[in-house]
């Protein structure tokens, strides 16, 4: 049986072949990037006064021991692969690779979705007279193989360049919500806004409404930290640049979930939120009354835009690295962990996540505009993301025997709230937040679609082994 350190010397080594790009200021501002998502702002917004317990508590209960598990597991195994590597190394090979199965089937829902995203942001910012992108199918088509295919260049060049694509992506996120923290105070100077009280607390009801709520902006809104693990190979001293960079996007994010949900409510009655584009709506409503809402809001947008390419490259690069490492288990075949000559990236491995998040942004063109079927799918895609979140929840619980000292009481007590947070979202996220027909058979389709592509995932792993008759048990 292959102990846990031969088995990180074994990934090291691979690792080597890898330029080390990443340092601790990247990856703290692609995490704020990727983890911060405006519409929770709209959602959480809500709630009206009741939003800043909801957040307290989602903090408390998922985003402080997501942080914690994170660090401990990333300081015991610093290795290119992140999640894969603890599940595997913690539980076994199976394990390993189903989490990343699922973890790779997000990503490919995920980034499919670009192209509309893009169509929709740009009708936003020219105005009603680009309404027609939105449900011209040539155009979204257009438009994802445009943006998918920059992403493949970017991601085969490599982090040389990638890096500051979402560094700036992270820099553009921390200036739209500075203006959108500091305008309330404007509002007040300027006696536009007659008051503004962010820290102002009600108790919500205990509701199914409001647990739906707490279980989205927990997982849904303040996962994250552990995806940029996934680049661990890839980054200058892994173990301390992930815990320090940890240390420096945790409270910034926070602040700005808290405070930006803050001027949401100070601005929009609960009933008026747009949940699609909450950020342009209260900067025209706030900065209307200084005749520059037009220009600013269709900055502000193209800024999103920006900011939502990035925070999808981000996606899409670092899981092009899962079926790189599962080639060097012998999972998958090792042409998808062969190496650009020059640029040192999984180049077979970028074209395969390029090509599948395409081919799922046509199929998705059939029948566009039915709200169910976008709903079906976006629901699916996070469960996928939340199902790999319960193995990495239950890891310090249940897994890394061999490991001596065990972890902690601390950290396995913050490990099952976050276990229970995110089994919260999944359960819920079974049902659907729109009308639709038959929400037992929505329910139906959503737990039918996870389970066939978590078969389709045991039948490559089954197929895998015939071929090359890996032993059942890598990890502990």
């Amino acid at each position: 049986m292959t102990t846990l350190a031969q088995e990180e010397a074994r990934v090291e080594a691979h690792s080597a072949e890898l330029r080390k790009e990443l340092g601790v200021r990247d990856l703290a501002l692609t995490q704020i990037l990727f983890i911060i998502g405006l519409t929770w702002i709209g959602v959480a917004g809500k709630l009206g006064p009741s939003h800043v317990v909801l957040w307290l508590l989602a903090i408390v209960l998922f985003y402080l021991p997501m942080a914690a598990v994170v660090i401990y597991l990333n300081q015991l195994m610093p290795l290119e692969g992140g999640l894969y590597q603890w599940a595997k190394l913690g539980f076994n090979s199976v394990v390993g690779f189903l989490l990343a199965w699922n973890l790779w089937l997000y990503v490919i829902v995920y980034t499919s979705e670009i192209g509309i995203q893009c169509a929709t942001y740009l009708a936003y910012a020219i105005g009603p007279s680009a309404a027609w992108m939105t449900s011209s199918t040539w155009f979204v088509a257009l438009s994802s193989a445009v943006i998918l295919a920059l992403m493949a260049v970017a991601a085969t060049i490599g982090l040389a360049v990638g890096k500051w694509v979402h560094s700036i992506g992270g820099v553009f996120m921390l200036i739209i919500f500075a203006v959108l923290i500091v305008l309330p105070f404007i509002g007040l100077a300027t006696g536009h806004l007659r008051e503004f009280h962010p820290f102002r607390t009600k108790l919500p009801e205990l509701s199914l409404f409001n647990l739906n709520i707490l279980g989205k902006m927990g997982f849904g809104a303040l996962g994250g930290f552990e995806y940029i693990a996934i680049l661990a190979g890839e980054t200058r001293a892994p173990a301390s640049a992930v815990r320090r960079s940890v240390y420096i996007a945790a409270p910034a994010i926070a602040i700005m979930f808290i405070l930006g949900t803050a001027t949401v409510v100070a601005y929009v009655p609960t009933n008026a939120i747009d949940l699609v584009g909450p950020m342009p709506q209260v900067l025209r409503v706030g900065f209307g009354p200084f005749g520059i809402a037009g220009p600013l809001v269709t900055i502000a947008i193209l800024m999103t835009l920006a900011m939502r390419v990035a925070q999808v490259s981000v996606s899409f690069t670092a899981v092009t690295r899962l079926p790189m490492v599962a080639g060097w288990d012998r999972l998958l075949p090792s042409a998808f962990s062969r190496l650009h000559p020059r640029f040192r990236t999984p180049v077979n491995s970028i074209l395969l996540v390029a090509a599948c998040s395409f081919i799922i942004s046509l199929l998705s063109l059939i029948g566009v505009g039915q709200a169910e079927a976008f709903q079906l799918l976006f629901n699916a895609g996070g469960t996928f993301y939340a199902l790999a979140y319960v193995v990495m929840f239950a890891i310090p619980l249940f897994g890394l025997r061999s490991v001596r000292p065990r972890p902690p009481l601390w950290l396995r007590v913050a490990s099952v709230s976050g276990l229970l947070m995110t089994l919260l979202y999944v359960v819920l996220s079974v049902f659907p937040i729109i009308q639709v027909g038959n929400v037992a058979g929505f329910a139906l389709k959503i737990a039918t679609m996870i389970v066939v592509m978590n078969l389709v995932g045991v039948g490559i792993l089954l197929a895998a082994r015939r071929r090359t008759r890996v032993p059942a048990e890598m990890g502990a």
